[in-house]
């Protein structure tokens, strides 16, 4: 079980429990960066020592196969799956190098090194400083609170209300640092999952390309190699499209905190200051506090001077205390069932004590203006007709158009367009045709028209259940339920998405040139076409979940929207859980030691990326990325040109540029080096990283 999302609500409410979650996150990269560190030492002692290079490549080893990633959340996706794994394939694979006797390491310090470093630099590095802000922050806060609270009513006005004015600016300053650090902190999590495993894949396969390996090796490390590329590409993939909507999902908390509340918590939480009586007079101890409106339920977790006691107590009344009648301000009584007589509690502050008293719909007035909702776009026949035009416009102009869809128009034309469409005295009285509208604006416009219905295409009411669908280890169980719950869609919601879907599967059909597949598509249309109800981080982290249902609707489009489901009115029900989910091994190769993952390729395999002559095979039958059957003999999809990292690609040794006279000969020594060592691989060089690009300009003027 992964570590629970930490959500940006309890910034504010700064809970014990927030506490406990974010202390969990800091273990864990406290621990990741150690791990770090220990690799970088290791790849060090590698390069350097080559007299030592048996011992360094088993201690290597063994800490790759030592480390076990922690994912947030509950499920884990097929290529997360894959990621999780990789580690302890590379060290197998690396005790295979070390009994063929494997010669040296070169240039692996660009591969390994300098990537980690600047993951620990740029990532680790400043999460531990907004951590140091925000406990600067925090305590900050805290002492203001503590000296604001003890001021008393019988100040000057003038006194209190910049006094007031202090404490609110420290509760602001203490937010946004929380808000910031625990946004980091998460994304450093998720960063890891794909920019720590990167640089390690990347310095095995400069270990396989500058070795005396055998041919044999090589080829039955490619298919894993390729299908670890292909997962790790997906995993950045949702990693980008999440973040925006966790970005997204910070800024609106910064400007209403109230706005996005979790669903399932109480009525409201908090810290309130309780009055005891002592033998010497009265005192007042912290509490944080939980109200459930519903049952009148009223729990007190005590801070001090024993942490962790918990008390409830059952609502009788509310009142608020008046100003006059006590020395300390902010607050109001209540009575309880189990205590006789009432209790006086202490707010934060005069807005919050108007929150508690609301709440427990005390004698307090509350005139709360809300904030007015925009009207939001209908599933009409109007948009209908907007969805066609925009997808046959689509179609005919720019269907090869390179990144179609991820390439994002100008706000003030796809505005323009949707009000001049949408507009109620000529409804509709736009073409598409025109000049004026490019596919930027046209695509654009349709994903923006499509993300703000009122209810997405995929419905709120259908949202879990086609969520838990995907989640499912059984293949043939996820394929059949999402059949089955796109048939419970209403009738013109249904009609649109089939609509989307036969256009996406059109736009993926040209992916060699629009370099646009059905797991691209996925990660644009998923939190599109099915975006949850509630604004959670916790509902954030299933949007890979979503990109892999789109996915699978675009992949199965002849199944799903050409034919009924077996079961129309239910779901069919899925198997029992007998395990956690685990990838099943099977042997690739010839040697009976080693024990390969479920795939297998064979074919050649172009540097550059070109993967149309690998044939994929699969025991019993094909996966996709998002676990389903796929028409046989079909390649694996190519990764996107401007995402694919550098550390993948294979380059000579950075050497070379010492000597640009030899440049050209050292290269085509290097790669037809290369070629024999692996058996498979053509002798053209890639795509240049930044670190040799200079090469490739003086192999241009030479």
């Amino acid at each position: 079980m992964g570590h629970p999302p930490l959500e940006f609500s309890d910034c504010s409410l700064d809970s014990p429990d927030f506490r406990e979650r974010l202390k969990s996150y800091e273990q864990e990269l406290e621990k990741t960066n150690k791990f770090i560190k220990e690799v970088i030492k290791d790849g060090n002692s590698l390069i350097s020592a080559i007299r030592s290079y048996s011992s360094a490549v088993t201690k290597f080893s063994q800490s790759l196969h030592a480390f076990q990633f922690e994912f947030i959340g509950d499920t884990l996706t097929d290529d997360e799956i894959n990621i999780a794994e990789s580690f302890k394939e590379f060290a197998g694979l690396l005790q295979e190098v070390e009994e063929e006797r494997v010669m040296m390491v070169q240039n692996s310090s660009n591969f390994l090194i300098k990537p980690l470093e600047s993951f620990k630099r740029d990532h680790i590095g400043v999460a531990k400083e907004k951590k140091k802000k925000f406990e600067k922050e925090s305590e900050k806060f805290h002492s203001a609170l503590d000296r604001h609270l003890s001021l008393s009513s019988k100040k000057k006005e003038s006194h209190l209300q910049e006094a007031d004015v202090q404490v609110d600016r420290e509760r602001q300053n203490f937010y946004e640092a929380s808000l910031e650090y625990v946004y980091k902190i998460q994304e450093v999590h998720e960063r890891k999952k794909f920019e720590v495993v990167e640089p390690v894949l990347a310095f095995l396969h400069s270990l396989l390309t500058f070795q005396h390996l055998t041919f044999e090796l090589t080829q039955d490390f490619l298919p894993y190699k390729q299908q670890l590329q292909l997962s790790l590409q997906h995993t950045r993939n949702h990693f980008m499209g999440t973040r925006e909507e966790m970005e997204d999902l910070m800024k609106r908390m910064k400007e209403a905190p109230q706005s996005c509340k979790v669903p399932g918590q109480p009525t409201i939480e908090g810290y309130l200051f309780f009055q005891e009586k002592r033998a010497l007079g009265f005192s007042w101890v912290k509490y944080y506090c939980k109200y459930v409106k519903d049952a009148k339920a009223l729990t007190m977790i005590s801070c001090d001077p024993k942490p962790g006691v918990k008390q409830e107590f059952k609502l009788k009344s509310c009142i608020r205390r008046k100003t006059e009648s006590i020395d300390k301000r902010f607050c109001f009584d209540i009575e309880l069932v189990e205590r006789p007589g009432p209790v006086t509690l202490q707010a934060l502050s005069e807005a919050n004590r108007k929150l508690w008293i609301e709440a427990m719909d005390g004698k307090e007035p509350i005139y709360i203006t809300p904030n007015a909702k925009p009207e939001e776009m209908q599933l009409t026949e109007l948009g209908l007709r907007f969805v066609r035009r925009c997808i046959n416009a689509v179609e005919s102009q720019g269907i090869t158009s390179e990144g179609i869809y991820r390439t994002v128009g100008s706000s003030f034309q796809v505005q323009k367009l949707l009000t001049q469409y949408f507009d109620l005295n000529h409804p509709g009285d736009v073409d598409l045709q025109n000049s004026e509208w490019d596919i930027k604006t046209i695509t654009s416009a349709l994903k923006h028209y499509l993300r703000n219905l009122e209810e997405p295409v995929m419905t709120y009411k259908l949202h879990k259940e086609i969520l838990s669908a995907s989640k499912s280890d059984n293949l043939d169980y996820r394929l059949g339920a999402i059949h089955s719950l796109v048939y419970k869609l209403p009738e013109k919601n249904r009609e649109i998405l089939e609509l989307i879907i036969k256009h996406l599967m059109t736009v993926c059909s040209h992916s060699k040139e629009n370099l646009m597949t059905a797991s691209n598509m996925g990660v644009i249309f998923g939190p599109t076409l099915m975006r949850p109800q509630e604004d959670t981080v916790a509902a954030m982290m299933n949007i890979k979940f979503q990109n892999i249902v789109v996915e699978i609707l675009i992949e199965h489009y002849e199944k799903i929207f050409q034919s009924l489901p077996e079961e129309n009115t239910a779901p069919p029900i899925p198997p029992p859980r007998a395990a956690p989910r685990k990838r099943q091994p099977i042997t690739i190769s010839k040697r009976p030691a080693r024990h390969r993952p479920h795939l297998s390729m064979s074919g050649s395999v172009d540097v550059e990326g070109d993967y149309s002559n690998v044939n994929v095979y699969r025991p019993h039958h094909e996966k996709s990325s998002s676990g389903l059957q796929r028409p046989p003999m079909r390649p694996p999809d190519p990764p996107c040109r401007d995402k694919v990292s550098p550390l993948l690609r294979m380059e000579p040794p950075s050497s070379m540029e010492d000597n640009p006279s030899s440049v050209v000969a050292s290269r085509a020594k290097f790669f037809e080096k290369a070629a024999r060592v692996s058996g498979s691989v053509n002798p053209s060089p890639p795509l240049s990283p930044p670190v040799t690009r200079n090469i490739a300009a003086k192999d241009e003027t030479s």
